[in-house]
């Protein structure tokens, strides 16, 4: 009976925590937590509007970019412009070393040396079509060589805080030195996003560029498929804007893109996207479908939430010298962050940094610490704490303060401890030679005090 018992009461156990652990199971996959299957060797989705990470897989390991190199490249051109070193209605010619190097199966405009075209023009022709000879082109106007213009690519890299980049030519074509990380691409993308130049011409599915010196008119059609059907259907997204692609045999399908649905906006990178041939006879690229979900599944599933307001008191903090014993701190601002669907905020962990006591005076809207939070050990936000009130000073109590201060600073007690060492010498002093000296004297001048002989006379 005894055995029986037990079997039906571990059975019971069983049955119980399959009932509580399937549920929170699903749970996790309806609330968007778990993301849906992709086949890019490496892929990053961030917030754009925070920077924060939302998805990462490899976000770290080196991979071979191939055009979206030329990201960097429309970067420092841009930047260019703006110092006034070029301007975008400026015409260049293009020079025969520009032609130098360029694999003859490479992206191409079809631009010729000694052909003449704007900045803008070359940097639509990059940047839609993905031209490698638009590249150097500009990295020849820019820097005056190509060479020197790559170094200044990886200056510019190093000083984005990129740490696993290395660009050897401007255009992304294969070399075993030429490489970099997602969220490197995404460093650099993040800074091109400033201007707006670069998301308006990136962002173009179609354009045209009038007949030039050496050329009729050309169409140019993005190789971008989530933003134009013109080359691919299947894989248009209406929420896409840009940003650009890139495909070399070493590199797999490559793509960088941006999307934005009401207040939210993400920046993606998928980088070795495979391309294979389904058993419908799809043939699928997968740097824009795995692009395509990943945005789906963050629009679905996430939002923003205000985890905080301006006007919570988060904790009083005790002062020092004043009458009044303590001050409440409040938000800098009301904090928004981007969570899963369903979320609970107070499910987030509260980390303060402030130091207490703290001395007064203390002025209302002062900074006085930080306050941080934190989902599943990922800190997601971190806001400045602010005094709510003024908090004055006792005049007594600061002048105690300042007089224990004084005496427990070390130079005051550097002094003390001198005094203290010259004052036990001085008294050793007075017991040793002082005394020996004052007997030594006394005797003298009784033996030559003013009594004369006292000896016995003769007779």
């Amino acid at each position: 009976m005894k055995t029986r018992r037990f079997f039906s009461l571990f059975f019971l156990l069983v049955l119980m925590a399959s009932l509580v652990l399937t549920p929170a199971s699903a749970a996790d996959e309806e609330s968007g937590v778990t993301p849906p299957e992709l086949h890019c060797e490496a892929m990053l989705l961030v917030d754009a509007n925070t920077g924060r990470m939302v998805y990462g897989k490899n976000e770290h390991e080196q991979m071979y970019p191939a055009s979206l190199t030329k990201i960097m490249t429309a970067l420092l051109v841009l930047e260019a412009v703006d110092s006034g070193q070029l301007s975008l209605d400026q015409q260049i010619t293009a020079t025969e070393s520009a032609m130098e190097g360029l694999a003859a199966d490479g992206s191409t405009a079809g631009i010729q040396a000694g052909e003449i075209l704007t900045v803008e023009q070359l940097l639509q022709c990059m940047l839609i079509v993905s031209a490698n000879e638009a590249c150097n082109i500009l990295a020849e106007q820019v820097s005056g060589s190509v060479d020197a213009f790559v170094d200044a690519m990886n200056a510019k890299a190093e000083a984005l805080g990129c740490e696993g980049t290395h660009f050897v030519n401007a255009t992304g074509l294969h070399d075993s030195q030429h490489y970099t990380t997602a969220w490197d691409l995404y460093l650099i993308t993040k800074e091109a996003m400033k201007h707006e130049d670069f998301m308006r011409i990136c962002d173009t599915a179609r354009a045209t560029i009038p007949a030039t010196n050496l050329s009729e008119e050309r169409n140019l059609y993005t190789t971008n498929y989530l933003i134009d059907t013109w080359r691919s259907l299947g894989y248009i997204y209406a929420n896409a804007h840009g940003i650009k692609t890139g495909s070399t045999d070493e590199a797999g399908h490559c793509l960088v893109s941006s999307a934005t649905e009401g207040s939210l906006s993400f920046i993606s990178v998928a980088l070795g996207g495979p391309r294979e041939t389904l058993a419908d006879g799809e043939i699928r690229t997968y740097s824009f479908f795995d692009t395509r979900e990943m945005f789906k599944w963050a629009f679905q599933n996430f939002s923003y939430q205000t985890v905080l307001e301006e006007t919570e008191l988060v904790k009083e903090v005790s002062v020092a010298l004043s009458k009044v014993d303590h001050v409440s701190v409040h938000p800098a601002s009301d904090v928004e962050v981007l969570l899963p669907n369903g979320t609970d905020p107070a499910s987030l962990k509260r980390t303060l940094d402030l130091e207490s006591p703290l001395d007064a005076p203390i002025t209302e809207g002062q900074v006085l610490g930080t306050l941080t939070l934190s989902l599943n050990d990922e800190v997601v936000a971190t806001v400045d704490l602010l005094a709510s009130h003024d908090v004055e000073a006792s005049g007594l109590l600061v002048f105690g303060r300042n007089v224990q201060n004084f005496f427990s600073s070390t130079a005051v007690k550097v002094v003390g401890i001198v005094l203290l060492v010259l004052a036990a010498a001085l008294v050793l002093w007075k017991l040793t030679v002082g005394r020996r000296r004052y007997r030594y004297g006394r005797s003298v001048t009784r033996r030559s005090g003013g009594g004369g002989y006292r000896g016995r006379r003769r007779r």
